[in-house]
């Protein structure tokens, strides 16, 4: 079955540091754009951050452009966010998407949480 499993949520202080990971198994990873989506409650979800795999391109939302990094490991079928200069804002339910047309899968979020 498909899984998509995330860790390294929790909760930080504004300016700190977090790294996200996404683990994945049940289908072809490197097939697959790999993006990590937010929520915060009351809101829509919105696009953090995506990797895709064939032609090696990254794309960030603006308002965490400079601060986080997408990054994947294909041998480990893991997908990985690192969150620098954490802001209050930031704090949501993060959650990995796994996309390729027709298949589209996600993971059950891990909450992150940034305050003093």
């Amino acid at each position: 079955q498909v899984q998509l499993v995330e860790s390294g949520g929790g909760l930080v202080q504004p300016g700190g540091s977090l790294r996200l990971s996404c683990t994945a198994s049940g289908f072809t990873f490197s097939n697959y754009r790999m993006s990590w989506f937010r929520q915060a409650p009351g809101k829509e979800r919105e696009l953090v951050a995506f990797v895709f795999n064939p032609v090696d391109f990254t794309r960030y939302a603006d308002s965490v452009k400079g601060r986080f990094t997408i990054s994947r490991d294909n041998a480990k079928n893991t997908l990985y966010l690192q969150m620098n200069s954490l802001k209050p804002e930031d704090t949501a339910v993060y959650y990995c998407n796994a996309f390729m047309g027709g298949s589209d899968y996600w993971g059950q979020g891990t909450q992150v949480t940034v305050s003093s």
